[in-house]
């Protein structure tokens, strides 16, 4: 079957059946999409008419809440490699869909990426209705979005494992609560690698916003406390992916993104903000805000609830529930950019260039590295003519442990600072907290603690070292999981050394 970058999925399952039917829909989903999958939700839409099948808008209702969170959860576990998005445009109250003069959809909606095939759960009842389907489907989805003009389609429902549907008891014959909306609605977060949890609490809180939703993101000083905070994408960026989600989710909404640099933002001094969407979490802050609007003489919050999502892949090191600093954890020892070309550095051997602050565990990494094969060179011990700008020191060393080895690692406190970056066709970084590496100087040196903090005053911040690495790796946690980290980063080194000889044609 032909794989598609961008895709839409039209969900056409009543609301009583179809949480029993993402997971299996998601999973033939990704079998044809490779990137991005909108879902566009219209339970109850039917596709087999063969007549004009126009949008209509579908009220807000609880159970789409419910429905919302379990689609991302489902996505995270069977296709977590896809950026879902669950659209809501066609999704509004009925007295907000008559208070204008014209109908629902009056012009198709631009996404961020035109979809290129269209898929649908609706059931066929026999194999030559498809065709009949397929053009409703096309149609139907060219009513609602701007697609690409050679928009395929897909009809998922042969392919899915039957799903016994409820009875009435199960909420065929129950009628659906309305979702009780507001005008102006309130967030706050991080938002770093926008993630299913993230998106969970951003589709809840735009099916409740009517006219504005207001979104606070954590900035400087509230980011000093997270996992890895040098690897958080920088404020700019996660502001730029928020809107594009947003803008893609409900475009009618009136958006503010704001910076947060204490936890409260515009929540406890806006008077027009009428419900604030937390998690189970940050209930408390939540209800802080609340203390802290009453103590300004505003009115109380609504404070919606939604559940955690569950991360079923998490590592023992990771949080049990979705989150950004699993992510983040994710990426030690994967390759965070590609290196810069070395056209005049021969590819025997590859050379790593090892750095880190003082603690960082940057030494124990090289062992580790030295035990996995590669040659180790410690510039600590050849002196300070290794350090001297223009000297021919490295390159002798590397000659000297060169042949024979196909990887070479350079352990340079100051392989930056010495501008060395030119030698080596990878530059790895390896880093703890500052608190920790402090910790460490102290046992280690005997010293004391405002020397300890004076020594990494002097030397570059994690933060500046990862600007310039091609891989981080991180050694707070035991012993052993700093070995899987190495071992993740000399698998997919080793991966890439092959493919470069591919490429140049040289022989290992």
């Amino acid at each position: 079957m032909s794989m598609f970058s961008t895709g839409i999925l039209v969900l056409t399952s009543p609301l009583h059946v179809l949480p029993l039917r993402i997971a299996p829909v998601l999973s033939s989903a990704a079998q044809v999409v490779e990137r991005t999958l909108y879902v566009h939700l219209h339970p109850g839409l039917n596709l087999g008419t063969g007549g004009q099948v126009r949008p209509a808008y579908i009220p807000p209702v609880v159970d789409l809440c419910a429905l919302i969170s379990r689609l991302y959860s489902n996505a995270a576990d069977i296709c977590a490699h896809l950026d879902v998005r669950v659209l809501l445009s066609n999704v509004r109250a009925q007295s907000a869909a008559l208070s204008g003069n014209v109908g629902p959809f009056p012009a198709p909606q631009t996404l961020s990426h035109s979809p290129e095939v269209v898929l649908t759960d609706f059931p066929i009842q026999d194999s030559g209705q498809s065709s009949l389907v397929t053009q409703c489907l096309q149609k139907y989805a060219g009513h609602c979005y701007v697609c690409k003009p050679s928009l395929s389609s897909v009809l998922l429902y042969p392919r899915l494992k039957e799903v016994e549907e409820e009875d009435d008891r199960g909420g065929r014959g129950t009628l659906l609560k309305p979702l009780e909306t507001f005008g102006d609605v309130v967030v706050g977060g991080t938002f770093d690698r926008l993630h299913g949890a993230h998106k969970t609490l951003l589709n809840i809180s735009c099916l409740m916003a009517n006219r504005r939703f207001v979104i606070g993101v954590c900035d400087q000083e509230l980011l000093k406390n997270k996992v890895l905070k040098e690897l958080i994408e920088p404020y700019d960026q996660r502001v730029q992916k928020l809107r594009d989600f947003l803008n893609d989710v409900k475009p009618s909404l009136k958006y503010q993104i704001v910076p947060l640099s204490d936890p409260f933002g515009p929540s406890i001094s806006d008077p027009e903000l009428q419900c604030i969407v937390v998690s189970e979490e940050t209930r408390k802050g939540g209800e802080a805000v609340n203390r802290k609007r009453v103590e300004n003489g505003l009115a109380e919050l609504v404070l919606y609830e939604i559940q955690l999502l569950k991360d079923a892949h998490h590592a023992d090191i990771e949080e049990e529930k979705i989150s950004s600093s699993s992510l983040r954890t994710r990426l030690l020892g994967t390759l965070l950019k590609p290196p810069s070309p070395q056209p005049d550095l021969p590819l025997d051997p590859y050379v790593i260039g090892l750095t880190g602050g003082s603690g960082s565990g940057k030494s124990s990494i090289a062992h580790r590295l030295e035990g996995l094969g590669a040659a180790r060179i410690d510039c600590d011990q050849l002196g300070h003519e290794a350090y001297l700008p223009g000297t021919s020191a490295y390159q002798k060393v590397v000659r000297e442990f060169g042949p024979g080895k196909r990887v070479c690692v350079v352990d340079a406190a100051v392989l930056l600072e010495a501008g060395w970056t030119y030698l080596a066709h990878e530059v790895w970084v390896a880093t703890v907290p500052e608190e920790e590496a402090v910790k460490r100087i102290i046992q280690r040196d005997g010293v004391k603690e405002e020397d300890a903090v004076r020594r990494l005053k002097s030397q570059w911040p994690n933060a500046k070292l990862i600007e310039h690495a091609n891989v981080v790796l991180c050694t707070l946690w035991e012993p052993d999981v700093t070995q899987r980290q190495v071992l993740k980063a000399w698998t997919l080194l080793q991966q890439r050394i092959q493919t470069r000889r591919e490429e140049t044609g040289s022989s290992p």
